[in-house]
């Protein structure tokens, strides 16, 4: 009809009225009124929105449709056109006031007439089928679910609508139709028959309709929505790709189109959506590129803009927590301005009371949004008023079918936390009761598995409240069964399901339930895995020091509760693997690959390259905004340094481990990097016994590695633990408050070696006496936790017949190791030579350091080779260059530390330059033997360190190939070095052990040395208790 007045229909209603009511449903003159009526009140309708109008047009449709052939056909429309007319009317009725039933029977009039020969009345099928897809399109917005069986139907019509022939109106409607109800209801699942046919459609009419942009986004959505049940990396890859493609059409400096405005939504959501599945920390990356780039594009009015602000905020903290402070960018806060738009909370509820919405009716048009900004903004909220307000906010809104299906569930969450924290403030049980059941419920719903993790570990702690409230037992059995849950969700972050594997271990041990063993196994087999998450050395420190309670804990607690158990030999395979992790990690990425090239060279080359990106990678600093390339993953133009460093670093995490994967396929490589067993760990104590001492609340032990029979145990008693803290107190606090040379701090000393002796050292003489080993014998030390600041080898004074002041290091030849790998690396083959070493003399006399010169003149009168850096020749760069070059090694400077940063530990050059721990690890010695490190400070932990991992500057030599390392605990005395080191090098060159490697020889001529140093002056206690040997 065209285009008219509302008088001039008014008029034409009021004239087919009036015929109507003089003409009986049998006078054959009634068809020919019936139908133009109904078109009448049908434009009516359309001007005046009277539903009245709508109505009857429905119904004068239908009679049309039931009445005979009309008298005068040449006047009026077939019944075919009749029944579209009819169709039409019921989806604009269905669509404008909500009834299911209306397009319900729309699909079964379409079904009907598409198996009619409707061309013989003028009709085409193709329109027939594009209303069937409109149809249907309309029906998914009214179904909860099972939409699959609709989508795939459509997907089908439609790719009979692309075929050449068809008119372009029909197929452009029924695409159109059909890509906006992808978008609005297609949910996650399965790739199955139907996705298939979805996708595949979809790929076909972008071909065919590239002037549809809608397209591409749908095509997008459904891959994201397949991939979300598959969690394929390659489908959100693909689907991002296609985002990107749309977004960046747009002109620089221009708005974004309606349709790159939503593909920039669709992009966020999915970053998202792929974030809470798994949360690898490139995803969080990207997850704050993507956010940070959509504020940058959107509109300042987009109703996106507040919730997008928030989580990036989240995102930002997730960040810190995981990797402490980043230099760049900020990620930024949520400000007043940003979140000014969401409304209070009661105003929110009184909305949805006064609103009859269509679910998921506006998850595009801004009202959804400004509720999950409403629920995200739950997360700052605290006082008790806030709380009462959000939780009415949050039933209302669960009660209501405002939210799409991706974001029913979200309420549910916010309820559950809000519920337990009205326990934490009123301690009502009934809050707590409901927080569970709310949690629970969801837990067990397919709309809770995007947060499926999460659920389980909110009732972690809402049950055990309810435990330690009502000590039920049924809580407790549930509260066991959730922590197995948490630890084997494999698509969780490692870190998370590390923690909880902690936590299941300490409160299953503590209460003696039979799950202990599996709850600390699989802890252990997190743990190196939880740290590899940070990208860097320093990173990964700080993750280390931040959840120091579970990194510092785990491996002591497992290796007591293994002993306790008789399970000696399993005992000490543990705390190799849960010790010294960031030096075993890099040792990791240096391992030998001789026999593996020559079984498969080409694989060989290729781990050995992954590992030296990787190397290059992890020992990069933090802050240093290093340059690394997209690594050919698109879309990520933009991220900031450390974003692209994370990605980075975790494809070649990922590369590695399939490599690794691979190898273990091979004949002979089954066990290639797997952690040692206690077989290859024993071999530490080939050259003599290793004490391991296991510093553990529960209890503690020391144990005695022997290389040709069993360990033994030495039983401590149940006060060890507290009085090995106290030593470690005691000289901490001495050394903070006495000067190093006052008889305050020598008193204390001496009683720290006296409590040691008391403590371990005369239990462990006893057991080496009853094991039958030589007085005068190497001695290896590995200890833990404070024992590590402890001078284990100056124990004593120790009773003696003939009254001398004996200490241990005077009964044998005491040395230290990080770990029994560090020292078993130390003994191999590779380069060992008997010839005389040359040496790298690295010095810098300055004011403080005038004896300096004595010593370097005491190296340069050696008779060997001796190659000297000096003031301006003593750089950095010349320092590591001359490492490479020879076997031996000795510095004469300043040693540095600075507090809770290890890798900054440093000796000082010329100019001020440092030469640092990271520098030390960067370098690759091969040659390399034995380095004295006459400096200060150069075996001390630096403040707020893990002792267990032993970062100081002996360790990093040892680690970057030096067989064996001479160090100092503390502060050492300028005049020390010229004495100390004229003994050592007489000794160690004396050719008393002919066939011996010289750097074997080197902890009996320190031993040696010492013992001369304290023989020859009235030395402070310090001063020769200060040098210490690691390695062979």
């Amino acid at each position: 009809m065209d285009q008219v007045s509302i008088s001039e229909i008014n008029v034409i209603i009021s004239s087919h009225r009036s015929e109507l009511s003089q003409l009986p449903r049998c006078h054959p003159l009634r068809p020919n009124s019936v139908h133009p009526l109904a078109m009448a009140l049908f434009v009516r309708y359309d001007l005046l929105g009277e539903r009245e109008d709508l109505d009857q047009s429905i119904l004068y449709y239908t009679e049309a449709i039931l009445l005979p052939q009309p008298l005068y056909p040449e006047c009026c429309i077939n019944i075919i056109e009749i029944f579209l007319y009819l169709v039409g009317a019921l989806l604009r009725r269905s669509r404008d006031f909500y009834q299911p039933e209306d397009v319900e029977y729309c699909i079964k009039y379409l079904h009907y007439l598409r198996g009619q020969p409707v061309e013989t009345f003028g009709v085409e099928l193709s329109g027939i089928t594009s209303l069937l897809v409109q149809a249907l399109a309309v029906q998914v917005r009214f179904r909860s679910g099972g939409v699959m069986q609709d989508f795939e139907e459509m997907a089908i019509l439609c790719r009979e609508l692309v075929t050449p022939g068809i008119s372009s109106a029909h197929a452009n409607g029924a695409i159109q139709a059909f890509s906006g109800a992808i978008l609005l209801k297609l949910p996650p699942q399965k790739s199955g028959e139907a996705f298939h046919r979805v996708i595949e459609c979809l790929r076909e009419v972008k071909v065919h309709h590239p002037e549809l942009h809608q397209i591409p986004l749908a095509l997008a959505y459904s891959i994201a929505c397949c991939t979300d049940s598959t969690h394929s990396s390659d489908g959100y890859e693909e689907a991002m790709s296609i985002l990107d493609d749309i977004i960046a059409s747009h002109s620089p400096g221009s708005a974004l189109s309606p349709y790159q405005e939503q593909a920039l939504e669709v992009l966020g959501l999915l970053v998202l959506e792929r974030l809470s599945m798994s949360g690898n920390p490139e995803y969080l990356e990207e997850a704050i590129h993507r956010l940070r780039n959509f504020l940058s594009l959107a509109s300042s009015d987009h109703p996106l803009r507040p919730l997008t602000t928030q989580v990036l905020e989240h995102c930002s903290g997730m960040r810190s927590d995981d990797f402490g402070a980043i230099e760049g960018p900020q990620v930024g806060h949520s400000s007043q301005r940003e979140v000014a738009g969401i409304p209070s909370f009661s105003a929110l509820s009184a909305s949805l009371v006064e609103s009859n919405v269509v679910k998921g009716s506006s998850l595009k048009t801004g009202g959804e949004f400004q509720h999950l900004a409403a629920l995200l903004s739950m997360e700052r909220i605290s006082e008790l008023t806030d709380i009462e307000e959000a939780i009415k906010y949050c039933r209302v809104l669960l009660a209501s079918s405002y939210l799409s299906d991706y974001s029913a569930h979200i309420p549910a969450v916010y309820l559950g936390d809000l519920l337990f924290s009205m326990f934490n403030h009123t301690d009502e049980i009934n809050y707590l009761n409901e927080s569970i059941a709310v949690h629970r419920d969801l837990l067990n719903l397919p709309a809770g598995q995007p947060v499926h993790f999460g659920l389980i570990k909110r009732l972690i702690m809402s049950v055990s409240a309810r435990w330690r409230r009502l000590h039920h037992r049924e809580d407790f059995d549930e509260m066991l069964q959730l922590f197995s849950m948490a630890v084997n969700s494999t698509r969780e972050r490692v870190p998370d399901r590390f923690q909880i594997a902690c936590f299941w271990a300490s409160l299953a041990r503590g209460s003696g339930h039979h799950s202990v063993s599996a709850a600390y196994a699989n802890a252990i087999s997190l743990m190196q895995e939880s740290l590899a998450f940070a990208p860097t050395l320093e990173i990964q420190h700080f993750r280390l020091v931040s959840r120091r309670e579970y990194y510092e804990k785990l491996p002591l607690d497992y290796a007591s509760y293994l002993v306790h158990t008789g399970r000696l030999e399993q005992a000490i395979e543990t705390l190799e693997r849960g010790r010294a992790l960031l030096w075993s990690e890099m040792r990791g990425l240096r391992t030998s690959i001789d026999q593996l090239r020559a079984a498969d060279l080409a694989l060989a080359e290729k781990f050995a390259a992954v590992n030296r990106e990787l190397e290059m990678l992890t020992t990069s600093p933090s802050s240093s905004g290093i340059e690394i390339s997209n690594g050919g993953v698109s879309g990520r133009g933009g991220m900031d340094p450390f974003g692209h460093l994370v990605v980075k670093q975790r494809k070649l995490l990922g590369e590695r481990n399939r490599l690794i994967s691979h190898v273990r396929t091979l004949s002979g490589f089954e066990d290639f990097l797997t952690a040692p067993s206690f077989d290859t760990l024993r071999s530490a104590a080939s050259r003599g016994p290793v004490v391991i001492i296991n510093h553990c609340k529960w209890h503690s032990n020391i144990l005695i590695l022997l290389h040709d029979s069993p360990p033994s145990n030495i039983t401590t008693t149940d006060d060890f633990y507290d009085r090995a803290l106290g030593l470690g107190d005691r000289l901490m606090k001495a050394r903070k408050e006495h000067r190093l040379e006052s008889k305050r701090y020598q008193r204390a000393l001496r009683s720290v070696l006296e409590g040691l002796y008391d403590l371990v050292g005369r239990p462990v003489i006893e057991e080496l006496r009853r094991l039958k080993i030589p007085e005068q014998s190497r001695v290896w030390w590995c200890p833990t936790s404070v024992f590590c600041t402890l001078p284990l080898h100056a124990m004593g004074p120790i009773p003696s017949d003939d009254g001398a002041r004996r200490y241990f290091l005077d009964l044998y030849i005491p040395s230290y190791t990080s770990t029994l790998s560090a020292l078993i690396e130390s003994r191999k083959l590779d380069g060992q030579t008997l010839e005389k070493p040359s040496i790298l003399l690295v010095a810098q006399p300055d004011d403080s350091l005038l004896n300096a010169w004595e010593e370097i003149w005491v190296i340069q009168r050696l008779g060997a080779e001796v190659m000297t850096l000096i003031s301006k020749k003593a750089t950095p760069s010349r320092v590591v260059e001359g490492l490479q070059h020879h076997r031996f090694s000795h510095f004469a400077c300043h040693g540095k530390l600075e507090a809770g940063k290890p890798f900054n530990a440093s000796f000082k050059l010329y100019g001020g330059e440092r030469l640092t721990l990271l520098d030390i690890v960067r370098s690759r010695l091969p040659t390399a033997d034995f380095a004295f490190l006459s400096a200060c400070h150069t075996a001390e932990l630096t403040e707020e360190s893990i002792a267990d991992e032993a970062l100081h500057l002996t360790a990093a030599m040892q680690y970057s190939g030096f067989r064996s390392v001479v160090g100092t605990m503390w502060a050492m005395a300028d005049t020390d070095g010229r004495d100390l080191a004229e003994h050592f090098y007489k000794s160690l060159f004396s050719g008393e052990e002919p066939g011996v490697p010289y750097y074997e020889l080197s902890a009996r001529a320190l031993r040696d040395s010492v013992r001369n140093l304290r023989s020859k002056k009235v030395l402070p206690l310090e001063r020769w208790v200060n040098f210490v040997h690691y390695g062979a």
